[in-house]
């Protein structure tokens, strides 16, 4: 460790009984036993450890180590990926997106719990997923009164923090001082009749907690020195096909707003992370649309452009996840975006009460959908995982519109992304109000399941799969019932891509 990091690190730890805590990584790594459960920092690569995963990696490794890791969502190479190359990881959830662990995973090398994002500080108050022996949190300060000022994430921290029977805390020296203020720390009471009370998130805006993480001191074990940026995201830029997934799905916001059901302010958005909300985001800047307010998990680079032409008034979420160009001029971006961005725990981001009384407007992104409206976010094929259901869930049952988007094909238009029926159900047809791909939207609100298919294969569904699916239905029809379906066939899409290549049912690529 640096004499350069320590001295940097002093006007950031104003706490004073921490002062004298500061260790190396490789030491705080030393204090972890094998079957421990640690609770770590970090949602969408932001926010997370950096330096002290790697020493745990080499200390696992070293003395055949594994540890359950508990996480906000998904972690970086810096963690969830090192950790993982070294087989460190016994279990973890709620959310992750590493390739290498997502193949630990798959092989069943690594256990996984894939959960609703609010769902896991419930769980650790309700004692269903044991103990947490160490919290691991990055923090840009300390604050005179001990509270941890997070960085670019919120996520779990503060649960795992009361929960922990430890705390080691990564001070980066490098995190913008203007985080200190974006935090809105707020956390329930115990579940139960007269014990919780309402969350007060009335409107988005009004700070409802403290501006950091309370923490016993005693706790708190050691403090680690890091200076090194938050991974960037990628640049998730439209492609022809997800620009037309964004220009239907602002084409049916338009509808609504049309019809008297919207105002041009809409209601709160959330949207999940990639292409198409880049996309739609980008297309909002030049709609008529406008004093929007964001309620998301996530805020993407495209919320910064809204909110400078004046579209978007507030946003609020629990984590960055920012390119590379905003990683480079964050500091200055936070400076400027004070008192129009906040961000709170996921488990109030994220909670049933929240979404339901304020009534978000939510999209995300499906692996395949069916013609009766259920989604599948997370099983290739229904066996394998990819990356995990993440928030969608909470927003999903909760939101005032549920959109799912997706492109009508995958594999070079070998797969049908919309089939007879999902191979995993994630996502109940209850739940889902509007399917979009490129061919168009298809609004499921007020229909029955026979209307709903037909609204599907219509408007979603690419043409070169219309008659098949036509087909289908009109036999499954035949058959009867409220939800026909032949299941003889239900799946003999996959199926025959499985076997040739295509599920063009009267086609062989193989």
């Amino acid at each position: 460790m640096s004499s350069n990091l320590k001295e940097q690190a002093v006007g950031k730890i104003r706490f004073k009984d921490f002062q004298d805590k500061i260790v190396s990584a490789d030491e705080a790594a030393s204090w972890i036993e094998n079957g421990m459960t640690l609770g770590m920092s970090g949602f969408t690569l932001f926010g997370e450890p950096k330096v002290f995963p790697s020493a745990l990696a080499k200390h696992a490794s070293a003395n055949n180590i594994k540890v359950n890791v508990y996480t906000g969502a998904s972690m970086g190479p810096d963690a969830d990926g090192v950790l993982a190359e070294h087989k460190a990881i016994n279990l973890r959830l709620p959310y992750q997106g590493n390739p290498t662990l997502r193949k630990e995973i798959n092989t069943g090398e690594a256990k996984y719990i894939d959960q609703h994002l609010s769902h896991t500080a419930e769980q650790l108050r309700q004692g269903v997923l044991g103990e947490i022996d160490y919290a691991i949190i990055e923090a840009a300060a300390i604050t005179e009164d001990g509270q941890i000022i997070p960085t670019g994430s919120v996520g779990n921290s503060p649960i795992f923090v009361e929960k922990a029977k430890h705390v080691i805390i990564e001070l980066n020296v490098s995190a913008p001082a203007a985080y200190e203020g974006i935090h809105d720390v707020y956390i329930p009471k115990d579940q139960g009749e007269n014990l919780r009370e309402a969350i007060p998130v009335f409107d988005i805006s009004k700070r409802i907690g403290s501006v950091g993480i309370k923490v016993d001191p005693a706790k708190v074990r050691g403090i680690v020195l890091s200076d090194r940026p938050d991974t960037p995201s990628p640049l998730f830029e439209a492609n022809a096909e997800t620009q037309k997934i964004a220009d239907n799905l602002l084409a049916f916001l338009e509808k609504e707003v049309d019809e008297g059901r919207l105002t041009e302010s809409l209601a709160p958005l959330q949207s999940g992370v990639g292409s198409v909300a880049n996309a739609v985001l980008s297309g909002m800047a030049k709609s008529k649309f406008k004093d929007i307010t964001v309620a998301s998990e996530v805020l993407q680079d495209g919320i910064f452009d809204l909110i400078d032409a004046g579209v978007v008034k507030f946003a609020a979420a629990t984590a960055f996840s920012l390119s590379a160009k905003r990683v480079a001029t964050l500091a200055e971006d936070l400076e400027r975006y004070k008192g129009k961005v906040i961000f709170r725990p996921q488990e109030i981001t994220n909670h049933p009460e929240v979404i339901r009384r304020v009534g978000v407007i939510s999209f995300n992104t499906a692996l395949e959908a069916d013609i009766y409206g259920n989604i599948n976010s997370t099983h290739v094929n229904g066996t394998h995982m990819m990356n995990g259901i993440g928030g969608s869930g909470d927003f999903a049952r909760n939101a005032r519109i549920t959109i799912f988007v997706t492109t009508s094909t995958a594999k070079n238009g070998d797969i049908s992304a919309i089939v007879p029926f999902v191979t995993h159900v994630d996502h109940a047809n209850h739940d889902v109000d509007v399917i979009i791909t490129e061919q168009g939207f298809a609004d499921l609100r007020g229909k029955s399941p026979r209307e709903i298919a037909q609204e599907v294969i219509n408007n979603c569904v690419h043409p070169k799969f219309k008659e098949q699916a036509r087909d289908y239905v009109k036999r499954a029809n035949e058959k009867g019932g409220q939800t026909p379906h032949i299941l003889a066939e239900a799946f003999s899409w996959h199926d025959h891509y499985a076997k040739h290549g295509t599920m063009l049912l009267n086609e062989k690529k193989k």
